[in-house]
């Protein structure tokens, strides 16, 4: 785990089990989707389940969920968290702002803020798991959330480009300079299934997870397909009636 010098209490009201970070190295892969998809499988399991939307400046779990509207707020101004069709409990600027198109112009010391309130200033009842959508890269947010929070592992999202062997060293070396656990790769966008014939396509070309994951000593927990039903779902605030059957084992794998 992180060093603790810089580590944020929760608050005495709440109670957290496990956080699992999303990271990638670059934008795009789908973090969001990810992320959505472990809350939802853990949900299923019967765990209670947080998310922390910490792309600050590009949240998109709300959407994804179907959430609109603000957070509420205890007497003692905490947020509580909003709450989804089947209960995952979430919080986001987007659930902050006055309207979701609203930009986010602020500077990295006050995003970094936010993210840690996030974490301390909420009431989080007795979260068994909380996932955390970080924004891509290794910068500011990044560093924050691993140095603030707790994080018990993470998971890496990469897309089957040449150029992601790079991009995923550098996350890979972000969190071990954090000594932060990586629970392994999922790898999105991985192929197209022929509704007809069942054949499938390798869009983006060939995928190099594997080697990649071979490289670095990590686990590939899944390859996501290219669906435009999931798409249709999670831009209709659906996803957690997304059916995801090729996500399956990478569920049964980080919640065991």
């Amino acid at each position: 785990m992180a060093n603790n010098e810089f580590r944020e209490e929760l608050d005495p009201q709440s109670s957290v089990n496990k956080v699992i970070g999303i990271v990638s190295g670059k934008g795009g892969v789908g973090k969001s989707l990810v992320t959505s998809l472990m809350a939802v499988k853990a949900m299923s399991k019967g765990f209670r389940v947080g998310i922390i939307d910490a792309d600050i400046t590009g949240p998109s779990i709300p959407k994804a969920f179907g959430l609109s509207g603000k957070l509420g707020v205890t007497y003692d101004q905490l947020m509580i968290p909003a709450v989804t069709t089947t209960g995952i409990n979430v919080v986001s600027t987007n659930l902050i702002l006055e309207n979701e198109t609203d930009p986010v112009i602020w500077r990295g010391p006050v995003i970094a803020g936010v993210v840690k309130q996030f974490w301390k200033d909420t009431v989080w009842n007795n979260i068994d798991y909380m996932f955390v959508d970080m924004p891509p890269g290794t910068g500011d947010v990044p560093l924050t959330v691993f140095q603030s929070i707790p994080v018990d592992g993470i998971i890496i999202v990469t897309s089957p480009q040449e150029l992601v062997s790079m991009i995923v060293a550098k996350a890979v070396n972000m969190a071990k300079k954090m000594n932060v656990p990586i629970l392994g790769l999922v790898e999105n966008m991985s192929y197209f299934e022929c509704p007809d014939c069942g054949s499938k396509h390798e869009i983006f070309g060939k995928s190099h997870i594997d080697e990649i994951a071979k490289k670095e000593g990590l686990k590939v927990l899944a390859k996501l397909p290219i669906d435009p039903e999931v798409a249709r779902q999670v831009d209709a605030g659906l996803v957690e009636y997304v059916e995801a059957p090729w996500f399956d084992e990478a569920a049964d794998y980080i919640l065991k």
